[in-house]
Order: structure tokens, then C-alpha cells, then sequence
């Protein structure tokens, strides 16, 4: 498919995950629903985009949890050709010294505006290519360094051939989503060098006036590194060469090639995906201009149809226009429990068929939903399970939903479900809790829609971001959470939700476990149960004030604007 007519300057947006819809497994978690929204709002804002992903056969995993919670884990075969198109665009990348063929499928996102932004997902699942070459789009997050490396080479150099042949020409910008996709700038740069041969820092100049780069992760460990033996038997000579005219990236990390230093001195714009991470970034890589654009989420995604009926009927532009959301500030409060109680009905319905745990529609729910890895600290509501047994007894029953997937290779994190599931047993009949298998889109709009109360408890300053407290925003739903991430620049306390921990001149203040559980329990058993059940009016105007002065900035809509502005204008 010839795209020049259509798209003459496009920016090209490299993501290893992308959350297209729930039934397809091409993400994980946050990072791919972040990628899928900003590709929604492109569309919405009728951005000239196109986004560049690999396909993932079977998907990153369906979990499977026991009776102990324990977590097993199954391949997640999906219908490709019922979601996707195959389209004719083919490239040849080297992997190993072998010659592999790599096809692109089509997914068409058409936005409010009418524009249609297309994802291409990459496929090496070809009979001409090596067996062991063919399942390099298998599987998400999957295999050793070796198969992440491969699998990295696809999505990068791959990925910018194979716009080359589909006719994307006048891509001005390419915008590596972390630092999976650094490999494109790398290919990049073999390209400039070859027209430049003796001339490495116009090449590299070159490069970076085309690159924006965003990082993710505050913690070292979750900055892609591979060894440069490695490094060095997969590419081939030309980007190999291309890599030697950095040294920073191969001296950064003891020597090991680091993708997320190769995204960052090929760039020339990167950003932190909130004001407090880029202040972690910039102490993590000094020396580097790192700006930041603070996250958001699709708000027609993560809308329950009952708040979507709602907007429609008093802020009917908020599809177009998410910053209209602040006129919720007008709409009734009757009509904001109403559709609230529509929403909590489906949630409940969803846990008691799934759980079978008896859950209680008139009961308030706390929804606690995300990778379950040891940072995140799912375990915190539970320090002191007595303390929450009284605190249930005594100011108001209150019940639990968690969900959320370990990664394969993390044992701390699937030690952590099955703290939950013994809690569980623990704490009932006085708190229900519920762990829910197989976290996905639909199953988190249904959770950020149907709770009560959306609990955040990372660990300071580990939270770049933290999104699903913006999708419950969405939904009237305020967030008890830390202050890290998003919420630094958000809270009003008692207005638009709580805080665990406290600020000074606007840093996080490092706690321990137990200072943040008692932090916690104060709050549920001083403010926010009694709030509840005490003052239901009170507690409709948190709902509302929720969705006015929250949703309608961390959306995004506004998220796309400031790319526009900042890393994608013309320097």
C-alpha cells in the first residue's frame, strides 16, 4: 500500500507493545495502553501518524492462577487474520549473520476526526526464514537476551525498512516509545553514514533531528542492556560500525550496549513521562537536556458506557475535546451515582461470576490492578491485617478486587498473588477480597469504572507514571495513592482524592512500609470510609470534582498536544 499521497510528512511511532484491543495480546500492561491511547488521540487530533509494533503470535501469556494463587502460564494464541490485514510490504533484515524476511500486518485506527492512523505489526513467521528466526514474533517480553536483541533488530531496523517500502518517505519524526525501538535510530544512522562516510557527527546531527525519545522507568534495572559479545555476533557490520561512532552508549554501562543510552544521544528531544520522573531521569543520565510530558489516557476508551451517556448528555463535545470534562463540574449529582451504580453493577456481576465472591453491590469496593511486581507493593493494605479487620468491623464493610499479571521470570512478584490469595482467606467473611486472572483492557475498564476508591502504593520514586488512576479519573473515581508519579502534580486532598506520605518542596519524602500502612489505615478509617457512608453527597462532589479537574487534563488529547508542540515541531 502506497501512502504518499495520503501522509507526506508522518511521524513514525515505534512501540514494542501497543494495546489495540482487549482481545489482542500485543501488550502487557501499561506501556503498550499508553502507546495504544496516544495512537487513538493521534487519530482523534488527526494527526498524520502511523504506528510500528511486531505482532506476537502468542501474545505475551494468559495467566492461570490455582487455589493457592499460585500463577501458571499459558501461550495466548489469537485469530491474526481476523483483527489484522496482510499487506504486500516486505523488507530483508540481517540477524546473525541471516538474511530474514519480514512482512507487515495492518490494523486501521479511524479517530473522531476521520483520520485513519495505521499500525504495522511485523512478522517473521515466514517458510523461507530460519526455524529459530521464525519465532522472533512469537511471543511478548519472551525468551533470553538473545531473543529480546533479535526481536529488538526486527522492530527497529525492520520497522524503518518497512516503511521505506510501504512508502512512508517523509517520515520527519521518529518517536522510539522506550528504549525497545532504539535500533531504528541505530539503522538510521548506518543509512547517514553511508551517505557521509567521513563526516560521523553530521550523520549523527542528521539522526537526531529526526528522533524524539521517551523512557519509562525510573529503575535501572528496566533499561534494556545486552552484552556487546552479544551485541556484536547479532548485528550486522554496518550498524555494528554505526554503534562505534557512540561512545557513550557503550560506556555507560560497564561496557554492555544499553538501549535506553542509544535512544537518548540519538535524540534530539526526550522526555520523562511526568514531572517528577523527569526529575529521576535527570539524575539517572546527568548532563542530558530530559524534558518532560506527563502521560495520559484515551478518555473515550476509558469510559464506561454509563459516564459516556452522561457526557454525552451535559459535555457533549468531551470526545472531540477531553478538556471539556471540566464542565462536569455542572452535571447533577444524582446523575454521577447513578451512572456510577451502573458501572460498580457490572464489576460486581464480573468478580461474583469469576471469584464466585459473593460480593456486595452496596458494599465499598477498592480496586487494586497492575503488574504484580514487588515495587508496586500489592501487599501493603495488609501489614497489619488485623488493623483492616477492625477497621472493616467498626466504620464500614469494605471489600478488594486485585488483578494483575507477574512477569514469567519474576518469582518476588508471584510470591505476591499468593500473599494476596492467603489474605483473602484470612481476612473473610469481614473483607472480601477477589483476585482476578488475565488483566486486560476490558477488564480494567471494568475495574477503574466500578470501584469506589482506586489504591496506588509504589514505592517513592519507582512510579514514572501511573495511568490507571487517570482511567479511573474518568469514571468519578477518586484514588488513595502515594505521592509519586502523576499524582504529585494532581491531588487536592479531600478535593480530588488522598495522599499517603507527604510532600517537601515538592519532593517525595522517603517512608518506610510501615509509616505508608498506617498512612493508609488512618485514612481509610478517619476520612474516607466515614465519607462514604456518612456523607453520600460529600462523596458525589469527590466524584465530580474527580472528573473536572482530573480527567480533563490527564487525558491524551492534551498528551498529544504537547508532543506536537514540543518534540514534534521543526527545530
Amino acid at each position: 500500500m502506497k501512502v504518499e499521497k495520503l501522509a507526506p510528512r508522518t511521524i513514525a511511532y515505534f512501540s514494542m507493545e501497543v494495546a489495540l484491543e482487549s482481545p489482542l495480546p500485543t501488550y502487557s500492561g501499561g506501556l503498550g495502553v499508553l502507546a495504544g491511547d496516544t495512537l487513538r488521540s493521534a487519530a482523534d487530533l488527526g494527526l498524520s501518524m502511523v504506528g510500528v509494533t511486531l505482532l506476537y503470535r502468542k501474545g505475551y501469556f494468559s495467566q492461570q492462577l490455582d487455589e493457592e494463587g499460585r500463577q501458571h502460564e499459558e501461550p495466548a494464541a489469537w485469530p491474526i487474520d481476523q483483527f489484522l490485514h496482510l499487506t504486500d510490504g516486505t523488507c530483508q533484515v540481517e540477524v546473525e549473520g541471516r538474511q530474514v524476511t519480514v512482512r507487515a500486518w495492518q490494523y486501521l485506527i479511524t479517530g473522531v476526526s476521520g483520520t485513519v492512523v495505521p499500525v504495522l505489526l511485523l512478522d517473521t513467521d515466514l517458510p523461507c526464514n530460519d526455524p529459530y528466526d521464525r519465532t522472533l514474533t512469537n511471543y511478548l517480553y519472551g525468551g533470553d537476551q538473545r531473543y529480546r536483541l533479535c526481536q529488538e533488530v526486527i522492530l527497529g531496523v525492520g520497522g524503518v525498512r518497512i516503511l521505506r517500502v510501504m512508502g512512508y518517505t517523509r517520515v520527519f519524526r521518529f518517536h522510539m516509545n522506550e528504549g525497545h525501538a532504539a535500533l531504528l535510530a541505530l539503522e538510521l544512522l548506518a543509512e547517514a553514514l553511508k551517505q557521509t562516510p567521513q563526516q560521523a557527527e553530521d550523520a549523527i546531527d542528521q539522526v537526531k533531528r529526526l528522533c524524539v525519545f521517551t523512557t519509562h522507568t525510573p529503575l535501572p534495572a528496566g533499561h534494556d542492556q545486552f552484552p556487546l559479545d552479544l551485541a556484536q555476533r547479532i548485528l550486522d557490520a554496518d550498524h555494528w560500525k554505526a554503534l562505534q561512532t557512540l561512545t557513550q552508549p557503550l560506556s555507560c554501562c560497564n561496557g554492555s550496549l544499553n538501549m535506553t543510552c542509544v535512544g537518548l544521544h540519538l535524540s534530539n528531544y526526550v522526555n520523562g513521562v511526568t514531572k517528577r520522573h523527569g526529575e529521576v531521569s535527570r539524575t539517572m543520565f546527568p548532563n542530558l537536556p530530559i524534558d518532560s510530558i506527563t502521560n495520559g489516557v484515551h478518555s473515550a476508551t476509558w469510559t464506561a458506557p454509563a459516564f459516556r451517556a452522561l457526557y454525552d448528555r451535559y459535555t457533549p463535545d468531551w470526545r472531540e475535546d477531553s478538556f471539556c470534562l471540566r464542565y462536569a463540574l455542572g452535571i447533577p449529582l444524582d446523575a454521577i451515582r447513578q451512572a456510577h451504580d451502573e458501572a460498580k453493577q457490572l464489576l460486581i456481576r464480573e468478580v461474583n461470576r469469576t471469584a464466585n465472591a459473593a460480593f456486595d453491590q452496596h458494599t465499598f469496593t477498592i480496586g487494586f490492578a497492575r503488574r504484580a511486581t514487588s515495587y508496586k507493593r500489592p501487599d501493603l493494605l495488609f501489614f497489619d491485617p488485623e488493623r483492616l479487620r477492625r477497621i472493616s468491623v467498626q466504620r464500614g464493610p469494605l471489600q478488594v478486587i486485585f488483578s494483575g499479571k507477574a512477569h514469567p521470570k519474576d518469582e518476588e512478584g508471584k510470591a505476591l498473588i499468593q500473599k494476596i490469595f492467603h489474605w483473602a482467606k484470612e481476612l473473610a467473611p469481614e473483607v472480601k477480597i477477589a483476585y482476578l486472572p488475565n488483566y486486560d483492557m476490558e477488564l480494567g475498564l471494568l475495574l477503574t469504572s466500578g470501584a469506589d476508591l482506586w489504591l496506588n502504593t509504589p514505592q517513592p520514586p519507582y512510579e514514572a507514571s501511573g495511568t490507571s488512576g487517570m482511567k479511573a479519573a474518568h469514571n468519578g473515581v477518586p484514588s488513595l495513592s502515594v505521592l509519586d508519579g502523576w499524582w504529585l502534580e494532581v491531588l487536592v486532598e479531600g478535593v480530588t482524592g488522598w495522599a499517603i506520605g507527604s510532600r517537601d518542596n515538592g519532593t517525595v519524602v522517603e517512608r518506610r512500609d510501615d509509616k505508608d500502612a498506617e498512612e493508609l489505615y488512618c485514612k481509610l478509617e478517619d476520612t474516607i470510609l466515614p465519607l462514604y457512608y456518612l456523607d453520600p453527597t460529600r462523596w458525589a462532589e469527590v466524584m465530580r470534582f474527580t472528573i473536572a479537574l482530573n480527567a480533563s487534563f490527564f487525558n491524551t488529547d492534551r498528551m498529544i498536544h504537547e508532543y506536537a508542540t514540543h518534540a514534534y515541531r521543526d527545530r
